[in-house]
């Protein structure tokens, strides 16, 4: 029996909206991207596959299994410019890291409720040709595979028509990255990068769109992962 998905306890819809990208913001993403690539060296070692699918050009909309609190640090260390991501809302909260994620410009989102700022804002960052993170699962996986998705990247991606790029991340377990750091050794984490997924006039329906779209994300997902990391889509 699958354990219910997070619902925010929290509501602070004063916080989401689409970032602009003003010089400072700009500027503190460059930052931000080294740093991110700088922590990925020191504390993770990364292999890639599938750089050649990444486009060059936006509207993307990335989706991304979810094992570990490294998942979006490996990955962001990977791309080629820092990219827009919806995240949580519970992060703003965060001593630092949360002030430091509302500069770099999160696109905030309450979990398990009708969010229509939040989707409102990723679909205003698609039209900008942006590239935006989410992962579908809606929380890290509490086994370490793939549990079932939610219909909001498939939503965006219907409404929007930009492509959606699966990519995979494995090694990023807590008790991997974790343990390891506590030996002085690098997490061996491996990134797969498929090929793009395109929903436009694909469906007739939104509802369509959510149901079919989503088990599409997620069969994507799987096929890039090991047998054992692909749980309800095994």
């Amino acid at each position: 029996m699958s354990i219910p998905k997070p619902i925010t306890e929290i509501w602070k819809p004063e916080l989401v909206r689409l970032p602009k990208l003003t010089t400072s913001r700009r500027l503190f993403r460059i930052f931000g991207h080294g740093l991110v690539k700088l922590v990925a060296k020191v504390c993770l070692n990364v292999n890639l596959e599938g750089m050649e699918n990444f486009p060059k050009t936006g509207p993307l909309l990335i989706v991304i299994n979810h094992i570990g609190d490294a998942d979006a640090v490996a990955v962001v260390s990977q791309l080629p410019s820092p990219p827009d991501a919806l995240g949580k809302i519970e992060l703003y909260d965060l001593p630092i890291l949360g002030k430091m994620m509302h500069w770099y410009g999160m696109i905030w989102l309450h979990r398990g409720r009708a969010d229509i700022k939040a989707i409102r804002s990723a679909l205003d960052g698609l039209a900008e040709n942006r590239i935006i993170i989410i992962a579908p699962e809606g929380r890290y996986s509490l086994t370490g595979a793939l549990e079932e998705g939610s219909g909001g990247a498939a939503f965006l991606a219907y409404k929007s028509g930009a492509p959606v790029l699966p990519i995979t991340v494995t090694g990023t377990e807590n008790e991997n990255v974790y343990g390891n750091l506590k030996r002085f050794k690098r997490a061996k984490v491996n990134i797969k990068i498929g090929k793009m997924l395109q929903f436009a006039n694909q469906f007739s329906t939104k509802q369509e769109a959510v149901r079919q779209g989503t088990s599409q994300i997620m069969v994507a997902l799987a096929n890039l992962l090991p047998e054992k990391y692909r749980g309800e889509y095994s």
